[in-house]
Order: structure tokens, then C-alpha cells, then sequence
């Protein structure tokens, strides 16, 4: 067994007691204030060079070994969601409307022990470890400010690796850790489409130019496009998530506006997808007389991993924790993150962690619900792994 699996256990009380702390106490966005002063609080002490963000509330801290040759940088998200915590617990969100339904809590406890063992390990450290906390990533791009700031070269230079853990409600058993080379997760990006008409009476649509039918047109033809236009192995998803238009049954609207979310797992479709989407959608308005002023809200890329980084994942977890540990992915997953943006710099690993509460963890409540729970005893694990992958990838990658 792995030293650091030994002190992760050590630990654990104060990894679930940090994750509760945060767990109460959620937060939105870029300005975490009351998170970001609990992992102040966590890392004071340690003797670490910690410095906070200017543009949102994230702090970084580096830790030096024996010489800076050589630089990892391991990452936490650390911000909340806009939901109501429906969950049974007692550390339940004290927050209104903002629970920790992703788990992020979780990568925060997990960072910060990683924080605390390897700093009790520093004369072992052939290089210097950053640790990336990360507010909004639930679609504010933190990761980007983040980057901006500097945070890749935080210990004066460019980090050569990176691990960063998510941990799953469901879909993963209980303990086990999972990746895969290459692309792991999608990119996401938004389409936003208004169709412009003229309004009138709905007995007389000829005397009108009704954008709804036009606007529903395009929902449909949109999945056409993707059916016939993109390889059915280099998936794309169109969903349409919003669509408005009109006051009453018999009103006629100026017009019709819809919002879809855009997922892609090559950087090739997802500059194709934007320009054919748009092009579309113009095609048709412009078919029946009307105009859509269409537009592309980029958000996050495909999140790749490196290929030799996730094999070197899956070695080391199956070296400390066992070969029934790891479980290779079968395919990528439509979800996004902003991780990715570090990862497009960096070469490294993403890694999932099952945090499943039920035994048949394919029922648990998924990320992102009301109910979802996580389980609190998998947190060693996380700590020990980034542990283990900072010490490794400094003293063995080349």
C-alpha cells in the first residue's frame, strides 16, 4: 500500500470535515468569498506561497521540493449551483436556492489534503507542486481568468503536468476511478437564434409572417443536419433548451427566439458545426421571407487527455488501490468543462472518482440533481491519488 493511502486515511476526518464546511455554505460564480477563507484557513500553516485572484476569488498556492526543475499542478473547482438542496443531510446546503450538486465540495477537501501530505513530504518532491482552486466553472470560465492571471507559470515556470479529479453520484461504482486517452469530455457552446417576422391575427396568417413554424423548422432541421451531414463516430448533439414566442392562441408574434446548447468531441466539429448551424438556419428564415439574426456563445473546448498521462493514471491507481480500482472509460461523455482550457496548455489527465451513496450506483441521482448525494469515504482516496500522481509525475515522468 502507497504511503500516502496510509496518511490520506490519517486524514480523513479532516477532509470530510472541510467538505461539509464548504458544503453548507455554497457559492455562485467568480466571487466565492466564504469559500475561498475556508481554504485559506485549511492551507495556513503549511508554509506555502499563496496567492489569491484579482478578477474572481481563487487562490493558488505552490509548494516548493528540492529544486524547481520541474513543476505539476493539480486542480479544484470549488464553486456551487443554483439549486435547491432536497437532500436528507445533516451539513445540508444553509444556503437558499445554491447547493454543491456537483461535487465540487469534494474537489476541494480532496486538494486541500493533497495540500497537506505532500507538504509533509516536500523533501521527497523532485520539483515544485501549484495548487489551482478554481471559482466558476459552472459556466463562468474560471479556469480562463484563472489562466489569465498566470496561473499555469505560478511557480515561475510553465507546469509540465496536470491532475485535476471530478467525482460522480452515479455511474461509477463506489471508489473507483475512471478515464480514458484522448477526448474524455465534450466541448460546449450555445446557439441563440431570433426569427424575425410580422406579427397579425391568427385567422389570418396569410396577412402575417409567423416566425413560430419557421423557428420549430429549424429545431427539426437542425437534427437533420447532424444525422446527414457529420460522422455518426465523431458525434454531435444539438439540444434545444428554450424556445419563446407569442402572448395568446390567437396573436401572431413579431417574433420567435430559441436557445440550444451545442456539444462536439473534435475541435474540427465544433468549428464546422457553428458555421453550418448559423448558415442553416439563415437558409431557411431567408426561404420563407423572414430574417434570424443567429449567433455562436462559445463556452469550453473538448477536454483531451494526454495519452501518455492517462495510462500513467491508470498505473499508479491500479499500484496503490488495486487492479479492480480502475476502469478505463468505453467512450468520452457529452458534459463540458473548463479544465479543458488547462489541459489545451498542459499536457495531463482528467480522472472521474465514483461517489456513488447506493450500491446499485447505476439508480443514484446524477450530478447536477436536487437529491444528488456523495459519499464522504471515497475523499482519502482522491487525496492519496493526487498525492501519489504530483510525486510520481515529478520524480518519474521524464
Amino acid at each position: 500500500m502507497s504511503s500516502f493511502v496510509t496518511e490520506a486515511k490519517a486524514i480523513q476526518d479532516d477532509l470530510v470535515n472541510w467538505r461539509h464546511q464548504i458544503h453548507k455554505e455554497p457559492e455562485i460564480g467568480l466571487e466565492l468569498p466564504k469559500t475561498q477563507a475556508k481554504i485559506l484557513a485549511a492551507l495556513s500553516g503549511l508554509g506555502l506561497e499563496i496567492s489569491t485572484g484579482k478578477s474572481l476569488s481563487s487562490v493558488t498556492a505552490v509548494l516548493r521540493g528540492k529544486n524547481s526543475n520541474k513543476t505539476v499542478l493539480l486542480r479544484a473547482d470549488m464553486d456551487a449551483l443554483p439549486v435547491t438542496e432536497l437532500a436528507d443531510l445533516p451539513f445540508k446546503s444553509q444556503i437558499n436556492g445554491v447547493m454543491h450538486a456537483c461535487g465540487h465540495d469534494l474537489h476541494v477537501a480532496m486538494l486541500l489534503g493533497a495540500a497537506k501530505l505532500l507538504t509533509a513530504n516536500k523533501d521527497q518532491l523532485n520539483g515544485d507542486v501549484v495548487f489551482m482552486f478554481q471559482p466558476g466553472e459552472e459556466g463562468y470560465d474560471g479556469a480562463g481568468h484563472m489562466i489569465k492571471e498566470g496561473v499555469l507559470s505560478a511557480s515561475g515556470r510553465k507546469a509540465d503536468a496536470t491532475y485535476g479529479i471530478h467525482v460522480m453520484s452515479a455511474g461509477i461504482p463506489n471508489g473507483s476511478f475512471t478515464t480514458k486517452p484522448g477526448t474524455m469530455m465534450a466541448s460546449s457552446d450555445e446557439l441563440h437564434v431570433t426569427v424575425v417576422g410580422m406579427g397579425g391575427h391568427g385567422s389570418q396568417p396569410h396577412t402575417a409572417k409567423d416566425p413560430i413554424p419557421v423557428a420549430a423548422e429549424m429545431v427539426s432541421a437542425l437534427q437533420l443536419l447532424i444525422t446527414r451531414s457529420f460522422n455518426a463516430f465523431d458525434p454531435v448533439v444539438i439540444t434545444v433548451g428554450q424556445f419563446h414566442a407569442g402572448t395568446k392562441a390567437n396573436i401572431i408574434p413579431d417574433t420567435a427566439e430559441f436557445q440550444a446548447t451545442i456539444r462536439t468531441f473534435s475541435a474540427e466539429n465544433r468549428s464546422r458545426i457553428q458555421g453550418e448551424a448559423v448558415r442553416l438556419c439563415k437558409s431557411i428564415a431567408e426561404g420563407y421571407g423572414l430574417k434570424a439574426e443567429v449567433k455562436v456563445v462559445e463556452q469550453y473546448p473538448v477536454t483531451v487527455n494526454n495519452d501518455a498521462h492517462a495510462q500513467f493514471v491508470g498505473e499508479v491507481t491500479k499500484e496503490i488501490f488495486g487492479d479492480e480500482s480502475y476502469l478505463e472509460m468505453p467512450y468520452p461523455i457529452a458534459g463540458a468543462e473548463d479544465y479543458s482550457r488547462v489541459l489545451e496548455e498542459v499536457p495531463g489527465s482528467y480522472v472521474f472518482l465514483g461517489a456513488t451513496v447506493d450500491k446499485d450506483f447505476s439508480k443514484s441521482e446524477v450530478n447536477h440533481s436536487p437529491r444528488a448525494m456523495f459519499d464522504d469515504s471515497v475523499l482519502y482516496r482522491g487525496t492519496a491519488l493526487l498525492s501519489e500522481l504530483a510525486m510520481r509525475s515529478l520524480n518519474e515522468m521524464v
